[in-house]
């Protein structure tokens, strides 16, 4: 089975010369395979196209897709938007009993899947221009799993409830304080019940548009979770949270699931691997297609989205393996320091921060780790210079690339005048090109209005400018933000490739233990009274750092056998009493080989 897709966004039809069309050889012998639709996009004929893959090498945009996909998937189709436009295959099946992860890329179909689960949209099998009925969809599906589950859902017997992707746009869309909101879903717990267990107690009385990222995410799973519904959708539920409270959430929707049906879409690979107990994969082309596989079990179902090979169904979506570490990362640096810090205080009324006396190896990238309201960001801004220390000296003479935690798109112009203002002679270089622009997938934005950036590709921009500096040290912070777990890796890979590479020291603050276990050589560890008071230890070893950190979080890791990625121990199971008796929260690996 051949499928084409034009991705509507990169086509860029008033820049080109139409070599879609000019260079199809079906086109040259009089047969109109490619034509040209109202807004003058091609609209490529599936029946027609032989499947030579000219017109793809020939757009300069890379906006068409030719694929081939099993001829087993023609009767599996869910949905498609429309002609060449994106087409979704197969849904998972909520199950009670069990958290039901779905694990796969931003743009295919993840969220779409949600929406149709939930019966807010309706499966139109493919037929765009005449869609079904209910009851011809419950027909396609007769005699599965789905057609019970769609059936319940039509039929009112079946209460879903959606906890949304994007928890930074709740303010425009419900005007108010906390507790009024809360107020109107008071079913499973009141709201002082749903305030305690979510730490909203002390926003109870706040407007809405002065939430934090992290209270709107509390918010938000409270909404969801006080409401007595069957079936429970989390979309992205750890975005904006601390691993303290990443954790404490994925035991609430543990909890949960013990009486409901719970699906959850999760980039967090350690929080997902923590909470879920079967996983569906999603694979495919962002923009074109994407197919659900069947529910695994989620330690394999992980390691396969890894491997990037599907056996059973004989499919690679992934070019190369995802590899960690077996063995911790060295612990000492011989080079000299590139920043001494004695001790540093800072006080703002409220929140005031300490930073014990540490220092900077050059070379080194320093993974910063902590609670959210600890002080890890405003520590950052002083080594920039955007902030004064009350005590403590830092060298200013360094040259500081900095990424913010909070991105403000007010670039008026493209992504390409972005750049070449901030970079031109470090952007055109075929070292920074493969290194950073390739793995990062910038050429695809380069056309696009900063202004019209989604929270993804603002985050990558952003990190690409920060690499493209000339600067002794880099701040990052909160690269993962908005990234899926693809585009986290590729992230974490490129900011360590250009580390190691340019011999530069790093300093990354960030929630997602696989990203800094990839990034990181060593670890600063922040602690303290949140919102209150903020303490800083380190920089310390690898091994000496997590275990610091994890023993405040009271969680411990272990390696997979197989691919030797992190993974959470069970509360109280014989590996985490082990591990706990020992003070190896982290690196605990008996079957490591020392091997990358």
């Amino acid at each position: 089975m051949r499928i084409a897709a034009v991705i509507k966004d990169r086509c860029q039809n008033k820049k080109c010369n139409q070599e879609c069309i000019k260079f199809c050889p079906l086109m040259r012998t009089g047969v109109d395979c490619i034509t040209l639709g109202e807004r003058g996009k091609p609209i490529i004929s599936e029946t027609l196209c032989a499947g030579c893959g000219i017109c793809v090498n020939k757009c300069q945009f890379e906006a068409i897709k030719i694929i081939g996909l099993a001829d087993e998937l023609k009767t599996e189709m869910v949905h498609q938007y429309g002609e060449n436009s994106f087409r979704l295959y197969r849904l998972p099946v909520p199950k009670k009993g069990v958290v039901t992860g779905i694990l796969g890329p931003n743009g295919i179909g993840k969220s779409t899947a949600i929406k149709m689960l939930s019966g807010i949209e309706i499966p139109n099998l493919g037929r765009y221009d005449d869609p079904p009925s209910k009851e011809e969809v419950l027909q396609h599906f007769a005699g599965t799993e789905m057609h019970d589950y769609l059936q319940n859902v039509y039929d009112g017997k079946i209460k879903t409830a959606t906890k949304p992707q994007y928890v930074d746009k709740l303010p425009s869309q419900v005007k108010g304080v906390v507790r009024d909101l809360l107020s109107k879903v008071e079913e499973r717990m009141t709201v002082e019940e749903a305030a305690k267990e979510f730490d909203l107690t002390e926003v109870l009385d706040r407007e809405l548009s002065k939430l934090s990222g992290g209270e709107l995410q509390r918010l938000a799973m409270a909404a969801t979770m006080m409401k007595d519904v069957d079936v429970y959708f989390f979309d992205e539920p750890s975005s904006y949270l601390d691993i303290y409270q990443r954790v404490k959430m994925a035991r609430q929707i543990k909890a949960l699931s013990e009486t409901k049906q719970v699906v959850v879409i999760e980039h967090d690979l350690a929080i997902l691997d923590f909470l879920a107990d079967n996983v569906s994969v999603v694979y495919g082309t962002e923009g074109a297609y994407g197919v659900f596989t069947l529910s695994r079990q989620v330690r394999t179902a992980i390691n396969v989205y890894l491997d990037g090979y599907l056996p059973e169904e004989n499919i690679r979506f992934r070019d190369r393996p995802v590899e960690f570490f077996a063995t911790p990362p060295r612990g000492e640096w011989n080079t000299a320091n590139l920043v001494e810090f004695d001790t540093i205080k800072k006080n703002f009324g409220e929140f005031s921060l300490t930073v014990n006396p540490g220092a900077i190896k050059i070379g080194e990238t320093v993974g910063i780790v902590g609670p959210n309201a600890t002080g890890k960001t405003t520590f950052v801004k002083i080594v920039a210079g955007e902030i004064e220390a009350d005590e403590g000296k830092l060298d200013t003479k360094l040259k500081i690339s900095y990424k913010p935690q909070y991105i403000t798109p007010d670039f008026d112009g493209t992504v390409k005048d972005l750049l070449y203002t901030e970079a031109f002679d470090v952007i055109e270089t075929g070292f920074f090109q493969t290194e950073v622009f390739e793995p990062l997938c910038i050429k695809h934005l380069m056309d696009k209005q900063v202004k019209n950036l989604s929270g993804g590709e603002l985050q990558r921009v952003a990190i690409t400018i920060c690499l493209a500096k000339e600067a002794d040290i880099y701040l990052i912070d909160e690269p993962s933000a908005y990234l899926d777990s693809n585009q986290r890796m590729n992230a974490a890979k490129t900011i360590r490739r250009m580390m190691e590479k340019s011999g530069k020291s790093g300093m990354i603050i960030d929630h997602d233990m696989y990203f800094l276990d990839m990034v990181s050589d060593s670890m600063m560890v922040f602690g303290g009274n949140p919102g209150h008071e903020g303490i800083a230890d380190g920089p310390f070893d690898m091994r000496e750092g997590m275990n610091r950190f994890l023993k405040a979080v009271d969680i411990t890791f272990r390696r997979d056998a197989e691919t030797h990625r992190p993974r959470i121990n069970k509360p109280d199971s014989r590996l985490d009493r082990e591990q706990k008796s020992k003070g190896e929260y982290y690196y605990a690996d008996p079957t490591a080989s020392g091997k990358k």
